[in-house]
């Protein structure tokens, strides 16, 4: 058993005391993610997810929100793309922890990383299991396994609410690779 551990996902929000940024674990086995905590420091709100047994917020049950669409999307972002991706809006927020929580809980439609391999896998192991069992997609943009244990092991994290959605967010993402 490995856990990855994140102490502050959004550390820059921290230390100008914006109140969006986290702390992440993640317990990992043979199998990949096993269980997750992802925290809000500012609020306190806690998303959580076992593998098989659903993803939670503050002990509610959550779910994406359907959006199928690039076009009807609000899409938290990492990094500046060189050109409108076709989203209806964007947000960036700054912690990919919180981001990907929320495109589990039906905040936001999508999430997109701009940059390349910005994420570390304590960025994002705690949320990728908090989508999966929420029912959002998360994959790396470049198609490499998600199942990163190495702290040299980055990836380009995007993930979506419906398949249909997340087909277009991995088109637009791919006009920059």
């Amino acid at each position: 058993m490995l856990v990855a551990v994140d102490p502050v996902d959004g550390s820059t929000n921290a230390s100008w005391r914006l109140p969006w940024f986290a702390s992440s674990l993640c317990a990992l086995d043979a199998d990949g993610p096993r269980a997750a905590l992802v925290v809000n420091q500012a609020t306190g709100e806690r998303f959580e997810a076992v593998r098989g047994a659903g993803a939670r917020c503050d002990g509610v049950p959550i779910g994406p929100s359907g959006c199928r669409r690039l076009g009807d999307a609000l899409v938290g972002l990492v990094g500046r793309p060189p050109e409108h991706l076709g989203w209806r809006q964007y947000r960036a927020l700054g912690a990919a922890a919180l981001d990907l929580c929320a495109v589990a809980s039906g905040r936001l439609d999508a999430f997109i990383d701009c940059t390349r391999d910005l994420h570390g896998p304590w960025d994002y192991l705690g949320a990728w299991l908090v989508c999966t069992e929420a029912g959002a997609l998360v994959a790396d943009a470049d198609g490499r396994d998600l199942d990163a244990r190495s702290p040299d092991d980055r990836r380009t994290v995007v993930a979506a609410a419906t398949p249909p959605l997340m087909d277009e967010v991995v088109a637009a993402r791919a006009r920059f690779r």
